[in-house]
């Protein structure tokens, strides 16, 4: 009898481990993601790696811990996209013309003028368009691009000179990115761009090694260069958005039900940035050009000749560009319709 109660128990007890056993193994390894910006806290970045932060851990159910990291932290701006290649960053948001040296295709995006309005623009990167790049960004690249989030415009900043045409633009030394289709726009209008990395644009303003830039509208009080550069145009030449990436080693990490969480977390965080920012950015423009508060100078100014100037670097660029090229800026363009 007592053999026989004995067994019952061990099989019993067996049972139970082997239950438990198969319950740990299902249950999903907590994950750290460190997520990093190159940009200053306040800055439109933050809205969105914050609002990201927020939903990824609550629909994983805290088995995610997003960790943000602003101000190039992990890494610079310029470098960051091939440490997620590497595998050494998890993920980054990166302004999309510091991604096409590692995937030009992102170029026909930052054409001069090439959204006609901020429908037009939404309507390509979150329809067929955007999701069609998207796939091709990750066939060559690994990087998984999650949301497109916020697109706004960069407005033009400089110490010389009030901008009221584009002949006010002859021979202003303009920094820029380092990026072809940028430097081509300004030497278009008539300006002396110079390329220079993102960290060294404070300094490069504030000595006088050039005299002007262009932000997004969000970054230009960011980083408060209203101290600094009096004259202010919102020029709208080029729309901008910083997607957020993941590299293929974090996400190769997550279990089915993670990676779920965090795509649904990243549409969500787009969805939220581009609204938040959308009611944010008349605001910011007033306060940049109020006196009393960023206290910059605005004037009247035609637009006619830039747009102009604009086309024509499209059209340079469709004439010399491949297949792919031409038919994603056809694509862009055909939404417009």
């Amino acid at each position: 009898m007592f053999w026989e109660t004995a067994g019952k128990l061990s099989a019993a007890t067996a049972v139970l481990a082997l239950t438990a056993l198969g319950s740990a193994s299902a249950q999903a390894d907590n994950v750290t993601i460190n997520l990093g910006y190159a940009a200053a806290e306040t800055s439109t970045y933050g809205v969105l790696a914050n609002k990201f932060e927020e939903l990824t851990e609550k629909y994983s159910n805290g088995t995610i811990d997003v960790k943000v990291r602003c101000c190039a932290q992990l890494v610079t701006e310029d470098e960051a996209f091939k440490a997620m290649q590497l595998g050494t960053v998890d993920m980054h948001i990166i302004t999309g013309n510091n991604v096409s040296p590692h995937f030009p295709l992102m170029d026909a995006f930052v054409l001069p003028y090439v959204f006609e309005s901020k429908a037009h623009a939404y309507k390509v990167l979150e329809g067929d368009v955007g999701a069609d790049f998207s796939s091709k960004l990750h066939g060559a690249t690994k990087v998984h691009l999650l949301t497109f989030g916020f697109v706004g415009d960069r407005d033009f900043y400089n110490a010389r000179n009030p901008i009221k045409s584009m002949a006010d633009m002859k021979g202003l030394k303009v920094r820029v990115p380092k990026n072809q289709v940028m430097i081509d726009t300004f030497k278009e209008f008539g300006a002396a761009p110079i390329p220079l990395p993102w960290a060294d644009t404070p300094t490069a303003l504030q000595t006088g090694t050039v005299e002007g830039a262009d932000n997004g509208t969000s970054f230009i009080k960011s980083q408060k260069f209203y101290e600094i550069m009096p004259y202010f145009t919102a020029l709208e030449h080029f729309s901008y958005f910083s997607p957020l990436f993941a590299s293929s080693r974090i996400m190769g990490k997550l279990d089915d039900a993670q990676k779920d969480a965090v795509m649904r977390a990243a549409k969500e965080a787009g969805v939220f940035h581009k609204e938040t920012m959308s009611q944010q950015i008349a605001e910011i423009r007033s306060f940049l050009t109020s006196e009393g508060q960023g206290g910059m100078q605005t004037v009247d100014f035609d637009k006619s000749d830039f747009i102009a100037a604009g086309q024509r670097v499209q059209d340079r660029y469709a004439a010399e560009k491949g297949d792919d090229f031409k038919a994603l800026l056809t694509a862009i363009r055909s939404a417009a319709k």
